[in-house]
């Protein structure tokens, strides 16, 4: 009891430290805001030690996306939340086959006003059996902890948004659906289950805003590149290295796939926002390759041409179409065989991209309108190429989207990852003003 109170306390000052840093300036605020808005605003700002609270609880509660029960867990606690803004919950199960443990999805149906589809995930990258690192305030502004970021305070934004919203009286009339996935970090298969009803939903809905991790004040995400793998397999006629570069022995496998794997960095790299990068190669006289465990082995010696590699890498792209030429250049570079050598690339599609689109930059304008009006300057759209993929990129191709509203913070998939508490407050009051202006 002694140690809650204390934390409390600790939280008090620590928020009272962090509205003085975000303060907002007063003439800025009562020339673009409502009278409704100023209330959320001064909402925010009373709550912010609840919200810190439940940054806490869920950042101690290990929900790495293979640990069911801990996603669950966080789940339960989030719903509870969600129930405080009027929202109705619902668990997503997945079946036992897919080893996932499913979905929270949130929603106030009204059919009036434009439906908007938000976008959280449950789980992180710390699973149990990595080194601990709870919930820790590092000062008055910093707070570490497993998943603070990316991204269960992406999720705290979007809740606590909402709550402002509802004791407001301002999420009457609304179609919101709020659905946050148990398993964004390593999404399960086939896909056409874990991200079925996820789609399905995004669907009916007229705009998705997704709260990854916010790059400062001022950036938002109107686009995010894709992810899909490659698998390159050579094969070459071996014998005793004393042969290698005649006719009738020709190269090897390994001569051939450096070729392919250097021609691919020489015709490609130079293209804006593709990337391909080759993650594990295997090479020698007997190889053995484990696509599920990503694992290898590899027998040979070094007076004796290798006659097998297996390559495997991933491929990042802005736009489908980009995607598809790239492949097309690879598969003519794979065809052009040293002698004695056969070469085969296959590919697997994985996250879709999300490419910017006029719609999504129509959202970035009411987002940037309610900043400037906050007074704290212009929201821009921040580089596609400094994001990976993420759910949102599996819807980005029926709504309108917008992403990275989440919180702000440092080291994301790392041990010791931050959040920037300083900036929590103006990051929510953001994300309330957006839907609230969205859904009129």
């Amino acid at each position: 009891m002694q140690k809650s109170i204390l934390f409390f306390l600790s939280i008090l000052i620590a928020m009272t430290s962090i509205a003085q840093q975000v303060k907002t300036p007063a003439a800025a605020v009562s020339k673009g805001l409502t009278k409704e808005e100023k209330q959320v605003m001064a909402w925010i700002d009373a709550h912010m030690p609840q919200a810190i609270e439940m940054l806490k609880e869920s950042v101690n509660i290990n929900s790495g996306t293979l640990n069911i029960e801990g996603v669950k867990k966080v789940g339960a606690l989030f719903a509870k939340e969600f129930e405080k803004a009027g929202f109705a919950t619902e668990w997503v199960a997945m079946p036992d086959s897919i080893k996932r443990a499913g979905h929270l999805v949130a929603s106030r149906k009204s059919g009036k006003g434009k439906r908007l589809f938000l976008i959280g995930h449950l789980d992180t990258v710390f699973e149990p059996d990595m080194p601990a690192n709870p919930f820790t305030m590092l000062n008055d502004s910093t707070a570490t902890g497993q998943g603070v970021n990316d991204m269960k305070g992406g999720d705290v934004v979007v809740i606590m948004a909402l709550q402002a919203l509802e004791q407001a009286g301002l999420l009457k009339n609304t179609d919101i659906t709020a659905y946050f996935t148990g398993d964004e970090e390593h999404a399960g298969y086939p896909r056409e289950v874990t991200r079925g009803d996820f789609i399905n939903r995004a669907k009916q809905a007229d705009i998705a805003l997704a709260f990854e991790g916010a790059n400062g004040l001022n950036s938002v995400a109107t686009g995010r590149r894709g992810a899909s793998g490659w698998r390159l397999d050579v094969t070459g006629k071996t014998g005793h290295s004393s042969g290698v570069f005649t006719p009738s022995a020709g190269y090897g496998a390994i001569y051939e796939a450096a070729r392919i794997l250097n021609q691919f960095r020489e015709t490609l790299s130079t293209e804006k926002y593709l990337t391909f990068n080759p993650g594990i190669i295997i090479g020698g006289s007997d190889i053995e390759y484990n696509s599920e465990t990503s694992k290898g082995a590899a027998i040979a010696k070094t007076n004796i041409i290798s006659p097998a590699v297996t390559v495997t890498g991933d491929l990042r792209f802005l736009t489908e179409d980009q995607k598809d030429r790239a492949r097309v250049k690879m598969k003519e570079i794979v065809a052009q065989n040293l002698a004695q050598t056969s070469a085969k690339i296959s590919f697997v599609d994985g996250i879709p991209s999300m490419a910017p689109t006029e719609g999504n930059n129509q959202v970035l304008s009411v987002i940037n309108s309610i900043s400037m009006d906050m007074g704290v300057g212009a929201t821009v759209a921040g580089d596609p190429g400094s994001r990976g993929a993420g759910d949102i990129s599996y819807v980005a191709a029926y709504v309108d989207c917008i992403d990275g509203l989440g919180a702000s913070g440092r080291g994301a998939h790392a041990p010791g990852e931050t959040i920037h508490l300083n900036q929590l407050p103006f990051l929510i009051k953001r994300a309330a003003l957006t839907i609230y202006r969205l859904s009129r």
